[in-house]
C-alpha cells in the first residue's frame, strides 16, 4: 500500500467512525435553546408576551450524567421567562428510587418569576410513582391532577396538571371543574396523546413531551419511531383532530436507543400571544 492510498483509507474509516459516533456522542448532547412564539386561544391581553421556558425527558441515568442535568438546569434559570413547567420523564430507571433521589435535588434548583410547576410522565411511574410524587411535593412544583391561577393586571390565566396517560390517567374535565368558562387554560400533559382522550372541556394550549421528536429524524420522511398512536405528535406545535393546539419538545434525554440524529435535544421557550381557535 502506498502512502496516498493509506492516507485515503484513514480519511475514510476516520469518517466513517464520525460519521457512525455523531448520533451517539455529539447531537445527543447539543442542547439547543429554541424559541416559539405561539398563539393561544383566549389569552388575556394582560399576558401577551408571556414567556415559558418548558423542560422535558430528561432521562437523568445511563448516558444522561447529573452534568448535564446541572448544565441545563444552569441555562433554564438564566433565561428570560415568567414560568418554568416540565412535563415528566426525570428519571430513566425502572422499579428503583435511586435516580429519584439522586435528580431531584438538582430539579428543586429550577426558579421563574411566577413559579416552577412538574407533571410526571411514565418512567417516573415506573421508577417509583410515590417516591417522585415527594419529590414533587417537596419541591413545591407539583401540579399533577391539580389547577394553578395565576393573574396578571386583573386578568387571569389558568395551568393545570393532567395525569400520565399510560399510568395515572384522569378525565381532564374533572381536573379542570371549577375554572371559570371564559378563563384561558393551558394544560401539562406528558403525553401528548392526552389531547385526544376523552373530555369536553375547552383546552386552549397543551404543553407535553414523550415523543423526544423521534430521536431520529430522516429528511423528507420524518421520525420513523414515535411512541404514540397519532403519529402527527412529533415535536413543535401542532393541531389535534378536535383543533386544539398542542406543543411537544424534543426533550433533553433518550428512550429505545440512545441516538440523536437530525433532532437535537431541546430548551424551549415558548412565548405566548393572543390568537384565535383554530377551524
Amino acid at each position: 500500500m502506498t502512502r496516498r492510498q493509506f492516507i485515503k483509507l484513514g480519511g475514510f474509516f476516520g469518517a466513517a467512525g464520525l460519521l457512525a459516533g455523531y448520533p451517539t456522542f455529539i447531537e445527543r448532547y447539543l442542547i439547543l435553546t429554541n424559541r416559539y412564539v405561539i398563539e393561544v386561544p383566549n389569552l388575556p391581553q394582560a399576558f401577551s408576551r408571556f414567556r415559558i421556558v418548558h423542560l422535558t425527558d430528561f432521562h437523568y441515568g445511563a448516558l444522561v450524567p447529573l452534568a448535564v442535568i446541572r448544565h441545563v438546569i444552569r441555562r433554564a434559570n438564566a433565561l428570560q421567562r415568567d414560568l418554568t413547567v416540565c412535563t415528566g420523564d426525570f428519571v430513566h430507571e425502572r422499579n428503583s428510587t435511586t435516580q429519584i433521589d439522586a435528580v431531584w435535588p438538582l430539579l428543586g434548583q429550577l426558579k421563574a418569576p411566577l413559579g416552577v410547576y412538574s407533571v410526571l410522565g411514565n418512567h417516573d411511574h415506573w421508577a417509583d410513582t410515590m417516591r417522585s410524587q415527594h419529590w414533587l411535593s417537596e419541591t413545591g412544583q407539583d401540579l399533577r391532577h391539580k389547577t394553578k391561577v395565576i393573574e396578571r393586571g386583573g386578568e387571569r390565566l389558568w395551568i393545570v396538571g393532567a395525569g400520565d396517560l399510560w399510568e395515572d390517567h384522569q378525565n381532564l374535565d374533572k381536573v379542570m371543574r371549577g375554572i371559570p368558562e371564559a378563563d384561558c387554560r393551558i394544560v401539562l400533559a406528558h403525553n401528548p396523546d392526552t389531547a385526544d382522550s376523552r373530555f369536553s372541556s375547552r383546552i386552549d394550549l397543551m404543553i407535553s413531551g414523550h415523543t423526544h421528536g423521534g430521536q431520529v429524524v430522516i429528511p423528507f420522511v420524518g421520525p420513523p419511531v414515535l411512541p404514540v398512536d397519532n403519529k402527527a405528535y412529533s415535536s413543535g406545535l401542532k393541531t389535534s383532530p378536535r383543533g386544539m393546539r398542542v406543543f411537544i419538545s424534543k426533550g433533553i434525554g433518550w428512550a429505545i436507543c440512545p441516538v440523536r440524529c437530525n433532532c437535537p435535544p431541546e430548551i424551549a421557550v415558548l412565548e405566548l400571544v393572543p390568537g384565535k381557535a383554530d377551524v
